[in-house]
């Protein structure tokens, strides 16, 4: 299979045909979507990062938001993870988690002080199985409860974020009326997968995602709690600030295709 082209776009750049081409995929993959809220969220990202083959053609993107916000220890940076897809055809293709490590070690480099969060909402068990192959330390986890300035952070960003619509007690967000989720085809509920303890763990924590729910989830991005292919594109994009910025937190329109 080829190669599939990265490349990082601001909202502001993405054409009418590159638009479209995103959620015709996305909807391929969940249902209640509409373009209009679609479109709506987009407006509210950073930058978006997409996968394109030879023809041009997108076959994944991820739109991601870069928040500052003050916690009780102080600034820290989180990097929000919205509407994500790849095309079935290259499932198990790591480019697109490798472009988004390298985008968040750009975003450390430029805050090195200050701690930066993956902030995650997860309606579905495989992007769930993201954070234990990126990271060592995440939350909520099977292997232990969350500490309590973590769950601080994700209550802070939820609430901030999706308002009446995060139930704290849970840690999940329930919309009224579902807002995307899996269509049944690519569930994949096989039970040699629900046997797996971080799947079982996310189908308890979250018990309603067939209908929508999404999982608040966090975890730390630096150095020593990233396994080893997310940290080496992480220590890339923060060895790359030098040759240029894809986006500069000191003035966020500057994001580059």
């Amino acid at each position: 299979m080829d190669r599939l082209n990265t490349s990082y776009w601001s909202t502001e750049s993405l054409d009418t045909a590159k638009r479209e081409s995103m959620f015709r995929l996305f909807e391929r993959y969940y249902a209640a979507v509409d373009r209009q809220t679609f479109e709506r969220d987009l407006e509210n990202k950073s930058v978006v990062i997409l996968l394109t083959d030879g023809e041009g053609v997108v076959q994944g993107f991820s739109t991601v938001e870069v928040i500052l916000f003050e916690t009780e220890s102080g600034p820290a940076t989180a990097v929000y993870s919205g509407d994500t897809i790849i095309s079935h055809h290259h499932w198990g293709d790591q480019q697109l988690a490798r472009a988004w490590c390298y985008l968040a070690g750009q975003v450390k480099q430029q805050r090195p002080h200050l701690p930066l969060y993956w902030f995650l909402i997860v309606k579905g068990h495989r992007t769930y199985r993201y954070l234990p192959a990126f990271s060592r330390r995440y939350y909520p986890t099977y292997k232990e409860p969350t500490p309590p300035e973590i769950q601080l952070i994700m209550n802070q960003l939820a609430a901030a974020k999706f308002g009446d619509s995060y139930q704290p007690e849970l840690g999940v967000i329930h919309f009224q009326r579902s807002r995307g989720h899996l269509r049944e085809e690519w569930t994949d509920l096989r039970a040699e997968l629900v046997q797996k303890p971080n799947i079982a763990f996310f189908l308890r924590r979250n018990p309603g995602f067939a209908a929508g729910d999404e999982l608040v989830c966090l975890t730390e991005l630096s150095e020593s709690n990233m396994r080893y292919v997310s940290r080496t594109a992480f220590l890339e994009g923060m060895n790359s600030c030098q040759r240029g910025l894809i986006f500069d937190l000191e003035s966020p329109a500057n994001a580059t295709s």
